[in-house]
C-alpha cells in the first residue's frame, strides 16, 4: 500500500470531504428520506452569476493581497523602528519574521473553522480581527508589543491563504477553474513586492509608523467590500442554513443537513489539521519535495527584502523610493507570466482529450518544469550584475525572469498538490503553507551576515 493511500485512507479532512457529503446526501434523500436537507441547483454557489463569481474571486484576491503585502511592507521600516525603540537592525528584522510565522501557522486552525462555521464568517471575523490588532502594531510603545502584534496579525490574515482557495473551487466547477485558480494564486506573490514600492514611497518622505497607518485603511477598506459583496460558498454550510430555515419556516423539527449529524466536528477537524500536514511531510517524498522546492522559492524571495537594499542603496546609491521600486522587475515578471494563462489552458485541453478526459496529475508540473529554468536564471543572472560597475538596470531585468519563475512554480505545485492528493487536499496545502512560511521567516534573519 502506499504512503499517501494510507494517509488518505486513515483520515479525512472535512474540507476535502465536502463535495462528498454532498454526493452521499443525494443519495440518501433518493433512498427515501423527506427530511435531509440537499443542494438544489438555486443553493448550488456554482450557479451564482458570473459576474458576481469572478467580483467575489477578485476581492478575495485583493484581500490576500493585502496581507501578504503587509508581511514586506516592514523592509523599510526597519531603520526608523530600530531608532525609535532603541533596538538593533536584526531586532527589527523580526517584524517581517514573526508576522509570517503567523501566515504559516495560521491556517491549522483557521482550516477546520471554516469547514464547521463556513467560509464568510472566518472571513469577516479574522479580517475584522486583523484590522483591530493592527493598531497596536500602529501605536506600539516598545519594540515587545510591535513584535507580538505582528506575529498576531500574520495569524490573523493567514485566513486567505487557506480558505480563499476554497471559495475560488467551491464557485467553479473544474472545467473552468484554471483562469480564477490563476487570479487568485498570484496575488499573495505579488503581495510582498507590492510591499516595498509602497514602503518606500511613504518611508522617503513621512515617519515610518506612517506605513502602518496607510496599511491600516487599506484593510478597512478590504473588511467593507467583503462583508458587503462576498457570498457563503461552502456547499456543507449552506446546506445547514437551509435546514435551520426549513426548520422555522415548517415547524418540523426533523429537517437536517449532514454537518448537523457531525459530532465534535470542530475539535477532531482542529486536532487532523494540526498533525496530518507533518505526517503527509514525512511519509510521502513528494510532498516533500515539492513543498521543500516551494519553500526554498519562497525563503529566496524573502531574503530579496534584504538584499536589494544593499545592491541598489549601498551599491547603486538608490534612495528608499526608487529601492522600492527597483521590486516592480518581480511584479512585471509575475504580470508576464500570468498572461501566458491562455497557452497553458490550450495545453490542458490537449492533453484531457489524449488521456479522454482524465489526465495525470503530473501534467499540472509541466508548467513547472518552465519554473525551474526560469527562478535560477534569473538568480545567478541577478548574482553577476550587482556590482557597482554594473548599470542598475541589469539586475532588475533579471529579476523579471525570476518573478515569472516564482509564478509558474507555485501556480503548478499548487494545482498538482489539489489534483493529486485530492482526499487531502487541504492537508496538502497545509504542509506547503507551513513549511514555505517557515523559510521565509527564517531567511531575512541571516542575510546581513550573507552580504
Amino acid at each position: 500500500m502506499s504512503t499517501l493511500t494510507r494517509i488518505s485512507g486513515s483520515f479525512s479532512h472535512p474540507d476535502d470531504a465536502a463535495t462528498t457529503k454532498t454526493d452521499v446526501s443525494a443519495s440518501q434523500n433518493a433512498e427515501g428520506d423527506p427530511h435531509l436537507v440537499v443542494l438544489e441547483p438555486e443553493d448550488n454557489p456554482q450557479n451564482i452569476s458570473l459576474f458576481r463569481r469572478w467580483l467575489a474571486v477578485l476581492i478575495i484576491s485583493s484581500a490576500s493581497l493585502c496581507v501578504t503585502c503587509d508581511s514586506s511592507i516592514a523592509a523599510f521600516t526597519e531603520q526608523g523602528s530600530a531608532q525609535t525603540f532603541h533596538v538593533s537592525h536584526e531586532v527589527t528584522i523580526l517584524g517581517i519574521s514573526l508576522y509570517v510565522s503567523g501566515l504559516g501557522i495560521g491556517p491549522l486552525l483557521v482550516g477546520p473553522l471554516s469547514e464547521v462555521y463556513g467560509r464568510n464568517v472566518v472571513y469577516r471575523v479574522s479580517y475584522a480581527l486583523f484590522f483591530i490588532l493592527t493598531f497596536p502594531v500602529v501605536f506600539a510603545p516598545n519594540i515587545a508589543v510591535f513584535l507580538i502584534f505582528r506575529f498576531i496579525t500574520g495569524f490573523c490574515g493567514s485566513t486567505f491563504l487557506s480558505v480563499a482557495g476554497g471559495s475560488v473551487s467551491d464557485m467553479f466547477p473544474n472545467s473552468s477553474i484554471a483562469n480564477p485558480m490563476a487570479v487568485y494564486t498570484i496575488s499573495p506573490f505579488i503581495g510582498p513586492v507590492v510591499g516595498p514600492l509602497i514602503s518606500g514611497f511613504i518611508n522617503q518622505y513621512l515617519y515610518w509608523e506612517w506605513t502602518y497607518r496607510v496599511q491600516l485603511c487599506w484593510i478597512f477598506a478590504e473588511l467593507l467590500i467583503l462583508v458587503i459583496f462576498i457570498p457563503e460558498t461552502y456547499a456543507p454550510v449552506i446546506l445547514k442554513k437551509k435546514a435551520k430555515r426549513l426548520r422555522e419556516s415548517t415547524g418540523d423539527p426533523k429537517f437536517y443537513a449532514p454537518l448537523d449529524r457531525r459530532e465534535n466536528a470542530l475539535i477532531s477537524a482542529v486536532l487532523i489539521s494540526c498533525y496530518k500536514p507533518f505526517q503527509l511531510l514525512l511519509f510521502d517524498r513528494m510532498a516533500l519535495l515539492l513543498d521543500s522546492w516551494n519553500a526554498l522559492v519562497l525563503g529566496i524571495l524573502y531574503l530579496a527584502f534584504q538584499a536589494y537594499p544593499i545592491i541598489f542603496e549601498d551599491n547603486h546609491g538608490f534612495d528608499m523610493q526608487t529601492t522600492g521600486l527597483a521590486f516592480a522587475g518581480i511584479g512585471l515578471g509575475m504580470i508576464l507570466a500570468i498572461s501566458t494563462q491562455p497557452l497553458w489552458n490550450r495545453l490542458y485541453v490537449r492533453e484531457t482529450a489524449k488521456y479522454n478526459g482524465d489526465p495525470p496529475p503530473e501534467m499540472r508540473l509541466i508548467m513547472g518544469q518552465v519554473g525551474a529554468i526560469l527562478v535560477p536564471v534569473g538568480l545567478f543572472w541577478l548574482a553577476f550584475t550587482t556590482y557597482p560597475q554594473v548599470h542598475w538596470i541589469a539586475p532588475i531585468i533579471a529579476s523579471v525572469p525570476f518573478g515569472s519563475g516564482i509564478y509558474f512554480v507555485f501556480t503548478s505545485t499548487f494545482t498538482y498538490l489539489v489534483t493529486a492528493y485530492r482526499p487531502i487536499a487541504a492537508s496538502a496545502m497545509a504542509s506547503n503553507s507551513a513549511l514555505r512560511s517557515a523559510f521565509a521567516a527564517a531567511f531575512p534573519l541571516f542575510a546581513g551576515a550573507m552580504y
